[in-house]
């Protein structure tokens, strides 16, 4: 018997030898890295630089020459060369030497606790009514959400055919003759209802979309734990909304200290509606025309708010870590 020759693996799977194609290993697949097109960088760059433009031009900005012109007296007359800095003295007469500040910082407190123990939880409620799935609700969502998109002059009017002393619905029912926007002892109350109104309805919408983020299986968990349908509101759904809770709270507080539209068209901030961020208008574009003065005042609301704004962003960054 003849010996067959010997072939190498490698020349048998050159020949195409069935069941001898030897492979080689597969070696790590380089990756290509995706270059961007020149379109597609200047696309990038005005998609970045506009938004960056506009937030520094039209937030930071102005911030920051509030917040430097609030230790000057300017008067808005004349070139930069005309402003004499003055120090502290502004945010000392803040203080000791005008009357209507005090109001204003009760005001805007009252105004905190009415939106936060009265509007916020009523949008909460009925948030949750409304994430029941209940007939019309639809209809319900638009009623409620309605006041946050009525412009400023119609929900004015609305209400002051509610407050009218002569013709407004409320006396006519109650059978009375008050001024509501006149009698400083209870305009401020009045505008407050009409806030609560907006406030509520936007504080719905809000939560209304947390509780549809919610997972369907905890509320079942629960449910099959024997937990009643409030226990496993308060126990399970709302603690896993902690982010829309942070959220609406740092709502609340920015809204109830930046309120401004009703009391200034009611009475421009005066005769018992008094609020700083009346206060600030009225000294910057009023007569008395006092840009420092009015920075000032501008820049304790400014300092109150960036509170509330850090511990939202504290809160935010810490869920994403």
């Amino acid at each position: 018997m003849t010996d067959l020759p010997t072939v190498p693996v490698g020349a048998m799977s050159e020949a195409g030898a069935p069941g001898l194609r030897a492979r080689r290993p597969a070696g790590p697949r380089r990756s290509r890295a995706h270059r961007l097109s020149r379109t597609d960088k200047t696309v990038l760059t005005v998609m970045v630089a506009v938004p960056t433009a506009l937030v520094v031009g039209l937030v930071w900005l102005p911030a920051l020459a509030t917040v430097i012109l609030s230790f000057s007296n300017w008067d808005g007359i004349g070139g930069l060369g005309t402003i004499h800095w003055i120090g502290f003295d502004n945010y000392q007469n803040v203080v000791t030497n005008y009357p209507p500040f005090k109001p204003a910082i009760e005001h805007n407190l009252i105004w905190l606790a009415v939106m936060f123990l009265i509007a916020t939880p009523l949008g909460m409620f009925l948030a949750v009514l409304l994430d029941r799935q209940l007939r019309a609700s639809r209809f319900y969502q638009t009623s409620f959400f309605l006041p946050v998109v009525l412009s400023l002059a119609l929900l004015g009017f609305i209400w002051q055919l509610i407050y009218s002393s002569d013709q407004g619905l409320l006396n006519a029912v109650l059978g009375t003759k008050v001024d509501w926007y006149g009698d400083p002892s209870v305009n401020l109350w009045a505008v407050l209802v009409a806030a609560s109104w907006r406030h509520t309805g936007y504080i719905m919408l809000l939560y209304l979309a947390g509780l549809k983020a919610v997972d369907p299986s905890l509320r079942e968990a629960a449910q099959m734990d024997g937990a009643s349908e409030r226990r496993a509101f308060f126990s399970v759904v709302f603690p896993v909304m902690r982010p829309v809770n942070v959220i609406i709270l740092v709502v609340t507080v920015i809204e109830s200290l930046r309120a401004f539209d009703l009391v200034w068209v009611i009475n421009k901030g005066r005769n018992g509606l008094e609020l700083i961020s009346a206060l600030v208008t009225n000294n910057v574009v009023g007569e008395a025309s006092r840009i420092g003065f009015g920075s000032a005042l501008a820049t304790i609301m400014l300092v109150i708010s960036l509170v509330f704004i850090t511990i939202y962003l504290a809160t935010v960054m810490r869920e994403d870590t």
